[in-house]
C-alpha cells in the first residue's frame, strides 16, 4: 500500500436538476516522495480531486486511504486534525491575509497547535529562509511580487511540516520565468522527499513532476511515468 490510496472515487453534484458525474470509479495509487501532475481539460475532474485527496471534499462514494487511515471515515473533528496534520495545500488565489505580514501569514497554521510563540516564530522564520524569503518576514502581501506571494503560500502550507503537499494551479497567476522558478522549488523540496501532487493546465510543468495523471471526463485516461505521458501527449496531440 502506497502513502495514498484511492478505490473506486466517484463524484456526483446535484446542479440545476441534472446530475453531474465530476469523477468516475477513481483508482489512484501513490507512493510516498512522489511528485504527481494532474492534467485535463476544463471540468475533467482536476480541482475536484485535488480537493478530495486533500480531506476537503467527501466523495460520493468509494473510499480513500492515507498512510492506512480511512480518510473519510473519520468524524468531522478528527477529519480536521487529519488535514492539519498531513496536508498543505496551496489554493491557486493564494488566499494571504492582506492585513498580516508574511511571517504572520505563515504563522498561521502553527495557531491551533500547542507549541509556544516563540517555537511558532522559529519555524516560520526557517521555513521562509528555506525558501528564499530570508528578510522579507515583516512586509505584506500587497508589497511583493506574484512569485513572492507564492512562495508565502508555500511556506505557510509547509510550515507544519505535512507529509503531502497538495497544489492547485500553482503557477497559473504566474509569468512564465516566475512559473519555472516555482516549479524548480517544488522539484527541489521533492528531491528532500517531500509527497507534491499539483493541478496544472500547463504542460511544461510535467517536466518537473516524476508522474503525470491525465483526467478526461471524470475518468483516468493516463496514469504512468513521464515517458509515457510524453508518448499519450504526442499521440493524442495534447
Amino acid at each position: 500500500m502506497g502513502l495514498i490510496e484511492a478505490k473506486k472515487i466517484s463524484k456526483i453534484y446535484e446542479s440545476a436538476g441534472e446530475t453531474v458525474n465530476a469523477l468516475m470509479d477513481i483508482d489512484l495509487n501513490i507512493e510516498q516522495g512522489e511528485f504527481i501532475s494532474i492534467m485535463g481539460p476544463s471540468g475533467s475532474g482536476k480541482s475536484t480531486l485535488l480537493t478530495i485527496l486533500g480531506g476537503l471534499n467527501h466523495p460520493t462514494k468509494g473510499e480513500l486511504i492515507v498512510d492506512e487511515i480511512s480518510v473519510y471515515n473519520l468524524p468531522m473533528e478528527r477529519l480536521a486534525d487529519f488535514r492539519r496534520e498531513f496536508i498543505g495545500f496551496i489554493f491557486q488565489s493564494f488566499q494571504l491575509i492582506p492585513y498580516l505580514t508574511v511571517i504572520e501569514n505563515v504563522m498561521l497554521p502553527l495557531s491551533i497547535t500547542n507549541k509556544s510563540n516563540k517555537e511558532q516564530l522559529r519555524m516560520a522564520e526557517e521555513i521562509l529562509e528555506k525558501i528564499g524569503l530570508k528578510g522579507k518576514e515583516k512586509r505584506l502581501p500587497d508589497q511583493l511580487s506574484g512569485g513572492e506571494q507564492e512562495r508565502v503560500a508555500i511556506a505557510r502550507a509547509l510550515v507544519n511540516c505535512p507529509p503531502i503537499l497538495l497544489a492547485d494551479e500553482p503557477t497559473g497567476n504566474l509569468d512564465s520565468k516566475t512559473g519555472r522558478e516555482i516549479m524548480n522549488l517544488f522539484k527541489d523540496l521533492n528531491k528532500e522527499g517531500q509527497t507534491i501532487i499539483i493541478v496544472t493546465h500547463n504542460p511544461e510543468n510535467t517536466v518537473f513532476s516524476t508522474r503525470t495523471l491525465f483526467l478526461k471526463d471524470g475518468k483516468v485516461e493516463n496514469n504512468g511515468s513521464n515517458e509515457e505521458w510524453k508518448n499519450y501527449s504526442h499521440h493524442n496531440s495534447l
